[in-house]
C-alpha cells in the first residue's frame, strides 16, 4: 500500500491551526439534485461544534460531499488531524470518541499489510474498514461516532458505539441535502434551509420522560442513529443496521467465577481508559460506582489520581463527605465545589448545549462539575452505566417486588381490586414514606411495562392532556406515550422481569438521558468523559448473570458491590442510594419560584396551558404535592424554546 494524497482524486483536505474557541465534533452532508457541496456550509457546521474541539478544525469537500471535524487532542497530539485519508485516498474519515483497544488492533492490521502514518485511533478505523467493511464495528471497544466516505462506492458508512456514549444526528432528503449528519443537532440547524419545526409527539415524550427517546429528536426533520447501529448513506440507498444488542440470559458461571470476572474486566476497563497524552482525572460523587472507579484508577495510574466533586449546601442532598472519605483512602488530589440556587446561568448553558429540551435536573450540577474539572484536566472517568448493567436503581427493587405480588393474584382480581384501592387512596407527598402507598397500589393493577412507565414518567395521561393547549393536543393526533413505551418491551417479554426493565432502560433511558447528560455537559467545556462500567465486555457479562445476583432484597448491584467490597468503604457501599439530584423541591419554594413565574407563567410558549402550569406551582407551594419535576420540565422547555424556537 502506498500513501497518497486525496487531492490527487479531486478532493480537498484542509486542516486548520489552533482554534481559540471552545470535544471532538463531526459533521457532513451529501447534496442532491445537481447541487454541489459548498465549503461554507461545512464551515458553518464546524463552527457550531467549536466547543467540542478547541484544538483544531478540518474540512474535506468534493462534488456533492463535505465533511467537517472539530478536534480535541487526546492521543497523538501532533499527527491525528482530521478528516483523515487512508494510504491511497480512497477513504476519508471523521471520528468522534476513543477506541480503547486500538493499540491491540493496530499490530493485527500491520501483520495484514496495512501501513500506518500516525499513532491515532482514527487511522485504525480506516484500515479496519478496508479489512472488514461494515463488520468492523464488532471489533471495536470504545465510545464512538464516525463517518467514512468511500470514494469508490460513493457512500458514507456511519456507526455509533454499542451503548450510545457518543451522539449522531442526521436528516434525510431535506432541501438540497440527500443526507446530513452531525454530533449535535445544532450543526444540522446551521445548514441553509433546514426546517426547525418541532415534532409534536417528541414534545409529549419530553414532558413524559424528561428527554426525547431515540430515534426521534425534538425536531421533525432530524433523527438520531440508535446506539449499537450503523448506516450506509449514498445517492441511491440508505440502509440502517443494528450490529449489537445486549443479550440477557443466565450463564453457568458460579458466583465466585462471576465475581472474579467482574473484578478482572472492571480493572481492565479502567486501565484501558487511562491511555491519554493529556491530564486525566475522575468524577467522584461519593457513591459506589465512582468510588470503585477511583479505586481501580489508583491501582493502575502512574501517579496521584485527581478527583472532583460537587456538593450542595442542603445537607440532605450533599454527598461530599463520602467523596472525601474515598479521596482520603486513596490519597487523591481532591477538589470540590458547592452548587447554589443561583442557576440561571447554567439554565442558559443547558439550553445552548443540549439542543433538545432536557429535564434531568442533575445536568446542572454535572455542568458545574465539568467546568470545574476542565480547569485541571482534559479527560475524566465517571461511574456512569453501573446502575443500568448491574441493576442499581431502587426502582428495579420496587418493580421486582411488585411483580412478585402481582403473580399471587388472578389477573381479573388484581386489575380490579388494586385499581379501586389505588384510586381511593389519598395522594399526600408530605406524609412519611410508609403512608404513601397510592403509587404501589395503582401499579399492582397494571402489568410490568405499564407500571414501570408510571415510575419513569412525569406528565402522563390526563395531566399530559391538561398541560397542553387544545391546539397542541390536536397536533398529537392520538399519540400515546404509554403505548409507545409498551412497544419497547415487546421483544423482551420472555425475559425475567428484571431483565426486561434493564433491556428497555439500556435502549431508552441510558442513551437518551444518562449518556446525553454526560456528553453534552462535558463537551460544553471541552472535557472528555469516559465510562469504564460501560465497557461492552462488562455489560455482556452482567447481562448473563441471574437476577437474584443483582438484586438481593432491597440491595441493588449486589454482586458488583460484593466484588468491590475490599475497595470501597462499607459506609459508602451499603448506604441507601442517593443519586446526583438537586434540591429542586426547596428551590421552587424559594429562589426558583420567581424564575418560573417569569419564564413560564408570563412568557410561556403556545403549546403550554399557563393556567395549568400556575395550578401546578400553587400545588407545589402548598406542600400537598411535590411538583418539582413537573415545574422543572416546563421551565426547561421554555428556556429551550427561547433559544432554538420552533414551538
Amino acid at each position: 500500500m502506498i500513501a497518497g494524497s486525496p487531492a490527487a482524486h479531486g478532493g480537498q483536505l484542509q486542516w486548520g491551526v489552533q482554534s481559540d474557541r471552545l470535544m471532538c465534533g463531526i459533521a457532513g452532508f451529501l447534496t442532491r439534485g445537481g447541487v454541489r457541496a459548498e465549503e461554507s456550509w461545512a464551515r458553518r457546521m464546524g463552527d457550531s461544534l467549536a466547543h467540542r474541539g478547541p484544538d483544531g478544525e478540518g474540512y474535506f469537500v468534493e462534488d456533492h460531499l463535505a465533511l467537517a471535524h472539530r478536534r480535541l487532542s487526546i492521543i497523538d497530539l501532533e499527527s491525528g488531524a482530521q478528516p483523515m485519508a487512508n494510504e491511497d485516498g480512497s477513504l476519508i474519515a471523521v471520528f468522534n470518541g476513543e477506541i480503547y483497544n486500538f493499540l491491540e488492533l493496530r499490530p493485527e492490521l500491520e501483520r495484514q499489510g496495512h501501513v500506518f502514518r500516525t499513532r491515532s485511533d482514527t487511522e485504525v478505523l480506516l484500515h479496519l474498514y478496508e479489512q472488514h467493511g461494515e463488520a468492523m464495528t464488532e471489533r471495536l471497544n470504545g465510545m464512538f461516532a464516525f463517518a467514512i466516505w468511500d470514494r469508490r462506492k460513493r457512500e458514507l458508512f456511519l456507526a455509533r458505539d454499542r451503548f450510545g456514549k457518543k451522539p449522531l444526528y442526521y436528516l434525510l432528503d431535506h432541501g438540497p441535502f440527500r443526507f446530513a449528519f452531525a454530533s449535535e443537532a445544532k450543526a444540522l440547524l446551521a445548514l441553509p434551509g433546514v426546517d426547525r419545526s418541532v415534532e409534536p409527539s417528541s414534545v409529549a415524550d419530553f414532558l413524559a420522560f424528561s428527554y426525547v427517546p431515540e430515534p426521534r429528536s425534538i425536531f421533525r426533520w432530524i433523527r438520531k442513529l440508535p446506539a449499537g447501529s450503523s448506516m450506509l448513506a449514498g445517492e441511491e440507498r440508505l440502509k440502517e443496521r443494528r450490529y449489537w444488542r445486549l443479550e440477557f440470559g443466565e450463564s453457568r458461571r458460579t458466583w465466585t467465577e462471576a465475581a472474579g470476572e467482574i473484578d478482572r474486566l472492571a480493572s481492565d476497563a479502567v486501565r484501558l481508559r487511562l491511555v491519554s497524552d493529556v491530564p486525566l482525572g475522575a468524577f467522584l460523587s461519593g457513591g459506589v460506582d465512582s468510588s470503585a472507579v477511583v479505586a481501580y484508577m489508583a491501582r493502575h495510574a502512574p501517579g496521584r489520581v485527581r478527583t472532583f466533586s460537587i456538593g450542595f449546601s442542603e445537607e440532605a442532598y450533599d454527598e461530599t463527605r463520602y467523596a472525601r472519605m474515598v479521596a482520603a483512602r486513596y490519597s487523591t488530589d481532591h477538589r470540590e465545589q458547592t452548587v447554589r440556587p443561583q442557576i440561571l446561568e447554567m439554565l442558559d448553558v443547558l439550553a445552548e448545549h443540549f439542543d433538545e429540551p432536557f429535564g434531568d435536573a442533575s445536568a446542572i450540577p454535572t455542568l458545574y462539575l465539568a467546568r470545574m474539572t476542565r480547569q485541571s484536566v482534559t479527560v475524566a472517568l465517571s461511574g456512569d452505566g453501573a446502575d443500568e448493567i448491574f441493576a442499581g436503581y431502587r426502582r428495579y427493587c420496587h418493580a421486582v417486588i411488585e411483580e412478585k405480588i402481582r403473580r399471587k393474584f388472578p389477573g381479573w382480581f388484581r386489575r380490579t381490586f388494586f385499581r379501586i384501592a389505588g384510586g381511593i387512596y389519598p395522594k399526600f407527598d408530605y406524609l412519611p414514606q410508609i403512608f404513601r402507598a397510592k403509587t404501589v397500589l395503582s401499579n399492582l393493577s397494571r402489568d410490568l411495562a405499564a407500571a414501570y412507565y408510571h415510575s419513569m414518567t412525569v406528565f402522563r395521561g390526563a395531566e399530559l392532556e391538561r398541560i397542553l393547549t387544545g391546539e397542541a393536543r390536536a397536533a398529537l393526533a392520538g399519540y400515546d406515550t404509554l403505548k409507545q413505551y409498551e412497544e419497547r418491551f415487546r421483544p423482551y417479554r420472555e425475559l425475567a422481569p428484571l431483565h426486561q426493565l434493564q433491556a428497555v432502560d439500556v435502549e431508552t433511558y441510558l442513551p437518551g438521558d444518562i449518556l446525553v447528560k454526560a456528553d453534552r455537559a462535558t463537551m460544553a467545556y471541552s472535557l472528555e468523559s469516559r465510562s469504564p462500567w460501560l465497557d461492552y465486555r462488562l455489560g455482556e457479562l452482567a447481562a448473563s448473570l441471574p437476577p437474584a445476583w443483582k438484586i438481593s432484597g432491597r440491595n441493588g448491584k449486589f454482586i458488583f458491590k460484593k466484588t468491590v467490597e475490599p475497595l470501597v468503604p462499607a459506609e459508602i457501599l451499603w448506604r441507601p442510594k442517593m443519586g446526583f439530584v438537586m434540591p429542586l423541591k426547596e428551590w421552587f419554594r424559594g429562589e426558583l419560584r420567581p424564575v418560573f413565574e417569569r419564564e413560564v407563567l408570563e412568557g410561556g410558549e403556545a403549546l403550554i396551558d399557563r393556567s395549568e402550569a400556575a395550578r401546578l406551582l400553587r400545588e407545589h407551594l402548598s406542600g400537598v404535592r411535590n411538583r418539582d419535576r413537573w415545574l422543572w420540565n416546563l421551565l426547561v422547555l421554555q428556556k429551550w424554546a427561547r433559544r432554538w424556537g420552533g414551538l
